[in-house]
């Protein structure tokens, strides 16, 4: 007689992508799923027999590691459809809402509109970071995904940076970090271990050198791993160059801060120079290709992969579709070195969607591919659909025509979050209403202050 196997959760009739370095897709495969964990991966007709108390026919379905997006700002949902065609960052902008304006229950409402549409897409795990994180980061987790977020440590004023004064005030560099330390102590580990946070200085120039070291010397002894922004702008380039004599990458390495616990976001700017030094310190890139085009802008990726520095993949803000960045990340890869080559295809967007994000987050270990033991962090794309078909590769199809709104269901810590296509742990439509009424707001007050 066959033993049976009992387990939580069984996925059947599906094909699935286990991991995308190395390449591992499996046809006809089931995925069964025990507590919070991956109990058995593999082909139905090597299953063993299971008894699970859900089971779910996902016949036409496709099955891949949830998607990691290290580095977004949920709250800036706020400036959606406007601010992308400003040709600017909306901190350094006139006329439009700012986070030193939003409100505590603003931030509440705009940062759980945000993580809604990431898991809807996708994400199971986000890396925020703006204003409020204290409540904005169990207000997120309460969704059911990973969340790790931070406040913005800086020095500089913000609410005079749109106006082109740059002031470092030390108090505010105290402030900030402090605030970002109590909620690395409140907030690590909580929610099942869903939540942390790393420290986030803002950027090298909204930040001053003694303020960089004073982060350095708090993270590098306790192992803390940080996130900023780096070279996003000629500006900052300029700026750092003025004030330190040096370029933005160099001072960080001057300080302590670039090396392999460190996610650097975007890196337009970075020298070929920087880039080499980044790669010796096996730096993590947070590549957000579609926003960075959305600006008109390329970050040299091609050569930073090359150099050896972790790529992974973001979304940064305005948008939260996973799918829609790593097709954007392979295009504007291939605009870059004119042509298709062997070492830039969809199986390395998607590893940077996924174990490469895993990596820079130190869950390498955890979450990231599909596989018994690792947590029970999935998604599940209904291939069904026109333009997914034919399915001659799956890989292929997704990353040239899928959507975020292909997932139908996503399961982290082996619950489902999204179940046919609807978050199951909250009301989409009261968080939709809640953050219309956030933004309508900022931005009447944003437009009286230039009236």
């Amino acid at each position: 007689m066959t033993e049976i196997s009992h387990v939580d959760v069984l996925i059947k009739n599906v094909s699935l992508i286990q991991s995308a370095k190395p390449y591992r897709y499996l046809k006809d495969a089931l995925v069964a799923v025990k507590g919070d964990r991956i109990e058995f991966i593999g082909s139905t007709s090597d299953a063993p027999r299971f008894l699970a108390k859900k089971e779910l026919n996902l016949e036409g379905h496709l099955v891949t590691p949830g998607f990691i997006n290290v580095h977004t700002h949920t709250i800036l949902t706020m400036v959606r459809g406007v601010a992308e065609d400003m040709g600017f960052a909306p901190a350094y902008t006139p006329g439009v809402p700012h986070g030193h304006e939003v409100t505590p229950e603003e931030a509440l409402a705009l940062s759980r509109l945000g993580a809604l549409e990431a898991m809807l897409f996708g994400s199971t795990l986000i890396n925020d970071s703006y204003v409020h994180a204290s409540l904005t980061l169990p207000a997120m987790a309460e969704l059911g995904l990973r969340v790790y977020t931070c406040g913005r440590i800086h020095d500089v004023d913000f609410s005079r940076v749109h106006l082109g004064s740059w002031e470092h005030r030390v108090e505010i560099g105290k402030r900030t970090l402090l605030e970002a330390i109590d909620l690395h102590a409140q907030w690590s580990g909580k929610f099942n271990g869903r939540t942390g946070v790393q420290i986030t200085p803002h950027a090298p120039d909204t930040c001053s050198k003694a303020l960089l070291k004073e982060i350095a010397d708090y993270v590098l002894p306790r192992g803390i791993r940080v996130s900023t922004h780096l070279s996003q702008s000629r500006i900052e380039n300029q700026r750092i160059q003025e004030r330190d004599r040096c370029t933005p990458t160099q001072l960080l390495d001057s300080v302590g801060l670039l090396n392999d616990h460190l996610i650097a976001a975007h890196g337009i700017y970075m020298s070929d120079q920087d880039i080499q030094r980044a790669g010796i310190a096996r730096m993590n890139l947070a590549h957000i290709p579609k926003g960075n085009a959305t600006g008109g802008q390329i970050s040299p990726t091609r050569k930073m992969h090359r150099a050896g520095i972790n790529l992974t993949l973001a979304t940064d803000n305005m948008h939260a579709d996973m799918i829609e960045v790593m097709r954007w990340g392979l295009c504007m890869g291939r605009v870059q070195e004119d042509r298709i080559d062997d070492d830039w295809q969809p199986s390395d967007l998607l590893h940077m969607a996924t174990h490469g994000g895993a990596k820079a987050m130190g869950l390498e270990h955890e979450v990231g591919v599909l596989d018994p033991g690792y947590k029970a962090d999935l998604v599940c794309i209904d291939m069904n659909r026109a333009h997914l078909t034919p399915r001659m590769n799956d890989l292929g199809n997704l990353l040239h025509t899928g959507q975020g709104r292909d997932v139908t269901h996503v399961m982290v810590d082996g619950e489902f979050i999204v179940e046919n296509g609807r978050a199951t742990r909250v009301n989409e439509e009261q968080i939709l209403r809640d953050a219309q009424q956030a933004a309508t707001a900022l931005w009447h007050r944003a437009r009286q202050q230039i009236s």
